[in-house]
């Protein structure tokens, strides 16, 4: 039997802020941009912004017309990596299989740690007292047999909650949801439910599979099919460890900020890099694949003479399929880079007769990696990451 846990830091780039100035503890904090700033989103707000109905993915402009004397205040990249970092060390040390699906959350396999922290109840609660601990944060958890309900059920009691689903109750747990709490179903889908006559997890569960099938396509059916079923609807970039490495990072809502966008590919490139570097694997075919509003997925694949050797040059070819495949205006759910094909570092490789600097690059990312290996805490980052900090009281 699987014991997942789902860790979500709350709140999570607003918490730190909170957490750097404590001026700003419990106060509405909002994170995105200025108010004065064009085409800014918000992209976290703390709970005591979240009583004025400000939310992500709101406009900031919407988001001041209804909290006007909210702290307004720019994304700090660099900072929330250094504390994403430390939050995920902690996990590490709870078991050796976590996956991170997002800067602020991510998956724990406690299958088989009972000798070592107690039952998994037991070793969620130690989880969270070590992060507040060692963080400052807190952590919002959910347990489950299977990652998609561990997914909900950490929702279910923010902040710094936890909440676990029993092995043989999954089914009813997604049964008493409400679609909006049905992770996955976004606005449009919801109405479209609606309009075909579903008001909740039970009507849409004596539906047949076939039928939703119909309703929503095959990969919208067969994802609500096994959603109310409290199966494992999701995959969350499960992958063949032995041929490809691959990021991917779910939005909880539809994505349709193209900067937004940009920002979230060239994170998931650093993860695919270091996660090559540390591997001592190389590749020269990347993918990309782009998970739209109505469940549709589209991947593009391409395959280079040279070799993927910085992150720079990762997100030079990723950045160059997505402005060729992605839909403008185009709701995203999620977003996933991989390298595929990948070989052996020590492999032979073809000299190259022009060195363009990526030998540096390359040079300078092992050498982070080395550091890391040496210091967990080290919080060297690639500088393209870090968008200015900037604190502004609106």
């Amino acid at each position: 039997m699987s014991h997942i846990l789902h860790v979500d830091i709350d709140a999570f780039y607003a918490s730190v802020e909170q957490l750097d100035a404590p001026e700003y503890r419990g106060k509405p904090v909002i994170v995105g941009g200025l108010p004065g700033d064009r085409r800014s989103v918000v992209s976290t707000c703390s709970y005591e912004a979240r009583r004025f109905g400000v939310h992500a993915a709101m406009p900031v402009a919407e988001a001041y017309r209804l909290c006007p004397e909210g702290i307004f205040l720019r994304v700090r990249m660099r900072r929330y990596l250094e504390k994403s970092a430390e939050a995920l060390a902690v996990f590490g040390e709870f078991s050796p299989d976590v996956q991170q699906i997002s800067i602020d959350e991510a998956f724990v396999d406690l299958t088989g740690t009972e000798r070592l922290f107690g039952a998994p109840e037991e070793a969620a609660r130690k989880l969270k007292r070590a992060v507040r601990e060692r963080t400052g944060l807190t952590v919002s958890v959910g347990l489950a047999p299977n990652k998609y309900v561990a997914k909900i059920a950490s929702g279910m009691s923010k902040p710094d909650g936890f909440y676990a689903v029993p092995a043989g109750g999954e089914e009813a747990f997604a049964l008493a949801l409400p679609l909006e709490k049905l992770w996955g179903v976004g606005d449009k889908t919801r109405e479209r439910l609606k309009t075909a006559g579903f008001r909740t997890a039970r009507d849409v569960h004596r539906a047949s599979r076939s039928a939703l099938v119909s309703l929503f396509g095959e990969a919208g059916g067969a994802f609500l099919y096994r959603a109310v079923r409290g199966e494992a609807a999701e995959s969350f970039g499960e992958e063949r460890k032995s041929r490809s490495l691959s990021a991917e990072t779910t939005f909880g809502y539809d994505q349709t900020d193209l900067s937004a966008l940009e920002t979230s590919l060239l994170e998931l490139c650093h993860t695919v890099v270091f996660r090559l570097l540390s591997s001592g694997k190389t590749s020269r075919a990347v993918c990309l694949k782009i998970r739209y509003a109505d469940f549709s997925t589209e991947s593009v694949q391409e395959t280079s003479a040279r070799e993927i050797s910085s992150v720079d040059a990762l997100y030079e070819r990723v950045a160059a399929l997505f402005g060729r495949k992605y839909r403008r205006g185009a709701g995203v759910r999620l977003l996933g880079v991989g390298a595929l094909n990948v070989t052996d570092a020590a492999a032979p490789e073809q000299g190259e007769l022009f060195d363009f600097g990526e030998q540096k690059r390359r040079d300078v990312e092992k050498a982070i990696l080395s550091l890391r290996k040496k210091n967990p805490d080290v919080s060297l980052k690639k500088a393209r990451l870090f968008a200015p900090s900037v604190k502004s009281n609106a």
